[in-house]
């Protein structure tokens, strides 16, 4: 078989069913969507709801707009503090608005310093080197790192509104694209620089030998390619964490809501409900809003039909903002009706791999997604996806590694690749 291999996907398979189940010791919701959807009352609302029914609750802001005070009323800063919530004693719910450019600073500045001088070495100007060194969603990353900490910290439910939709979804592959980079550079490259320290030579624009990383350094990018490796076994976790979109009912943000719910199961997120925000409610019945109302049935029963077999949830536009938890209660109301907001509302996780008739079959989870729109490679240990041009590497198992895929298909939202039979044992007589 050649080391790497396209395949066009000719085979249809129809897709098993991958519930799984489990109580968690801490939940995790995150909340993102397209600016201005009301991302951050949902979250919110989804804290309260989650805190008025007895459980100790996080909440916690990693978006950079930081409207959690706003919606909450209240005054917040980078360390947790408790908000009251209706009904219940004082303690249930800590909100925090975390800030990311301090956790950036302190966790990152000596490796940023060591790029930095590895690009002036080569040419670039001091000030120019400082700017491409600082990459974009670098800081929200390293708020989302504290993950690991806070679910040691006895948590029963983390709720965090994140970043818009495009800044979330960098930032949520930051952590499989730095994890597969460090897998296989870091080390490497630690032996070398340390091997080759004694040969350099001033071959630097400025006639210096070129830059080594220090002990702090190589020690810092280890610890943050641990944290990274645990943040990303919890968020990948479908049992444990989940991911919800919110929207509004308008064509546009639908759009966007749908597409990012492809990228984040392709990365291997799960998505365990759609919150479609703000539909005019039954009660409007102004000629001007008619055609909105139309148009809103419409774009919601699309939606229903494109997620599929994601929830949807719905909450009518209010007739005033939902502002202080009261406010706040009463949109959980309309979301969750008598539901708990923190329950597994999807139960099946974005990658399985099962055999059946000792075929291996790999499937990943891509809702709207239709079979021209993906690409599929084989290279060693990993298969690479790209659907619409977004690329993911998945790490296969090792019973995979040498085994040449030998189909696959797009059916039902589901990307399914077969890989060679098991080979069977002769026995002697």
């Amino acid at each position: 078989m050649p080391r790497s291999a396209r395949y066009s996907l000719a085979w249809v398979v129809r897709p098993e069913s991958g519930l799984r189940g489990g109580v968690a010791l801490t939940r995790v919701l995150l909340f993102t969507g397209k600016g201005g959807v009301g991302k951050t009352s949902v979250a919110a609302a989804t804290a309260v709801r989650a805190a008025a029914d007895g459980s100790r609750v996080l909440l916690s802001s990693t978006d950079a707009a930081h409207s959690l005070a706003d919606a909450l009323a209240t005054e917040l800063g980078d360390t947790p503090r408790p908000v009251a919530v209706p009904g219940r004693a004082p303690g249930r719910l800590l909100v925090q608005q975390v800030d990311t450019q301090a956790r950036l600073e302190a966790r990152w500045d000596r490796v940023r310093d060591y790029l930095a001088s590895v690009l002036a070495w080569s040419g670039v100007g001091e000030l120019a080197a400082e700017e491409l060194v600082t990459f974009p969603g670098l800081d929200e990353l390293f708020a989302l790192l504290d993950l690991d900490d806070q679910v040691d910290a006895g948590h029963d439910v983390i709720v965090v509104d994140c970043a818009p939709t495009a800044a979330t979804l960098k930032l949520l592959s930051l952590p499989d694209a730095l994890r597969w980079y460090l897998d296989r550079g870091v080390g490497a490259r630690r032996r070398a620089a340390r091997t080759l320290a004694p040969l350099t030579r001033p071959l630097g624009a400025s006639g210096t030998p070129f830059p080594v990383p220090d002990d702090h350094v190589v020690d810092t990018v280890g610890h943050v390619h641990g944290k990274l490796a645990s943040v990303h076994a919890l968020l990948t976790d479908a049992s444990r964490s989940s991911v919800r979109l919110v929207s509004t009912p308008e064509r546009l943000a639908l759009s966007e809501s749908c597409r990012t719910l492809t990228t984040l199961s392709l990365f291997g997120y799960g998505v365990d409900a759609v919150v479609v925000n703000r539909l005019l409610p039954d009660a409007v019945t102004d000629p001007y809003l008619l055609r909105w109302k139309q148009r809103h049935v419409a774009g919601l029963e699309e939606t229903r039909l494109a997620v599929a077999p994601v929830p949807v949830l719905t909450a009518p536009l209010l007739a005033d903002e939902p502002i202080g938890p009261a406010a706040l209660a009463e949109l959980a109301d309309e979301l969750y009706a008598d539901g708990a907001a923190t329950d597994v509302l999807h139960h099946g996780p974005p990658v399985t791999v099962d055999t059946d008739d000792d075929v291996p079959r790999l499937r990943l989870r891509l809702p709207g997604v239709a079979r021209d729109e993906v690409e599929l490679h084989h290279h060693g240990r990993d298969l690479l996806v790209k659907v619409a041009g977004v690329r993911r590497t998945v790490p296969l198992p090792a019973a995979l590694h040498r085994r040449e895929v030998v189909g696959a298909a797009v059916d039902d939202g589901t990307l399914t690749v077969r890989f060679a039979a098991v080979p069977t044992t002769a026995t002697g007589s």
